[in-house]
């Protein structure tokens, strides 16, 4: 028998270091601050002699959201690239440990396992420099289609849309998707990934996604609007759902005329707002998966995005369907 799965994710296979730091700090190393920026081996090298100690864990955006989905009881599979080395191996030991099935086979030959240097400042923001490495290498031949076959949703990450390669194995993974009836999830990742790709994203939007996840940045970005009225405006014509973040505004569900309007959980300090959005995604894939109305989707993200804020890392450090059960959610 087909496994089922809630969703399928397609995304960077990365490893993540994240430290504390300050401002001075990323001014001294010409970081830019609250942003992705993509780095080469060299500078990785460069930056981990400077770095203060920090904590090493799996990540990877979409694979992040396939943490918290697990986190939530869902099922799940994830298909990136990592190479067969000491990090590509620790990478797929922790998706098998949390019940996430990775069946992306490693590359033999080629670059390094991917990683991520984040400095964390003391208002939570996140900047995070990204060697992708072995994630460049995905190919059409890493789409598992009976995975994306037995998935409610195919959730993909807009960061892979930088390599040519990885894009044509995207398109695929949307045509298998779309041959078995199931729904394609979108996160637009960053707004300088929007400006890249603006007009190639919006292709998609018209007729090949059906979930669209963005921030508030990241949304202004793609309908080069100057506030966020704009945005709200501009998806009149998207035929499927948006799930807007707002950050300490909540978030905004918004499918054809019914618009939701949701508050952020309360939290007691933010620590580090690393994968708020990625937790996000995970709560209202999980609820969309199992069947529940847009406010509940967007309700079990918001409890997902305030778990991951007041602490370090992008992952859940306490389980999710807990939370939502003491919540009345679940």
């Amino acid at each position: 028998m087909t496994q089922h799965y809630d969703v399928a994710g397609l995304g960077n296979a990365i490893v993540d270091v994240i430290a504390s730091t300050d401002d001075r700090f990323l001014l001294e190393n010409n970081i830019a601050k609250g942003v992705m920026n993509l780095i080469d081996h060299y500078r990785v090298q460069q930056l981990l002699q400077v770095l203060p100690s920090g904590r090493e864990l799996a990540g990877g955006s979409a694979a992040n959201t396939m943490a918290g989905l697990a986190s939530f009881g869902g099922r799940g599979v994830f298909m990136g690239k990592v190479r067969d080395d000491q990090l590509g191996k620790s990478f797929a030991r922790g998706l098998e440990t949390i019940g996430i099935d990775f069946p992306t086979p490693p590359a033999s030959v080629g670059p390094q396992t991917a990683c991520c240097l984040i400095a964390v400042t003391a208002d939570g923001q996140r900047s995070m420099n990204t060697y992708l490495g072995a994630c460049r290498e995905l190919r059409e031949a890493d789409i598992d289609e009976a995975a994306i076959a037995a998935a409610t949703v195919l959730y993909i990450e807009g960061y892979l849309w930088d390599e040519p390669e990885a894009k044509t194995a995207i398109e695929k993974a949307i045509r298998i998707a779309r041959k078995n009836g199931r729904k394609v999830a979108f996160t637009l990742s960053d707004p300088f990934c929007v400006e890249r790709w603006r007009s190639e994203f919006m292709a998609l939007l018209k007729d090949r996604i059906d979930i669209l996840f963005a921030n508030e940045a990241e949304a202004m970005a793609l309908f080069e609007s100057g506030d966020f009225d704009g945005v709200l405006q501009s998806l009149r014509g998207f035929k499927g759902i948006a799930a807007l973040t707002r950050s300490a505004k909540g978030c905004v569900i918004a499918a054809g005329k019914e618009v939701h309007v949701l508050d952020a959980d309360p939290v007691s300090q933010v620590l580090d707002t690393t994968g708020a959005g990625d937790q996000f995604a995970a709560g209202f894939l999980f609820g969309y998966s199992h069947g529940r109305n847009l406010p509940d989707c967007g309700r079990l993200g918001t409890l997902a995005a305030a778990e991951v804020i007041a602490h370090y890392g992008a992952r859940p450090e306490t389980s999710l369907r807990a939370r939502a059960v003491e919540a009345g959610l679940l």
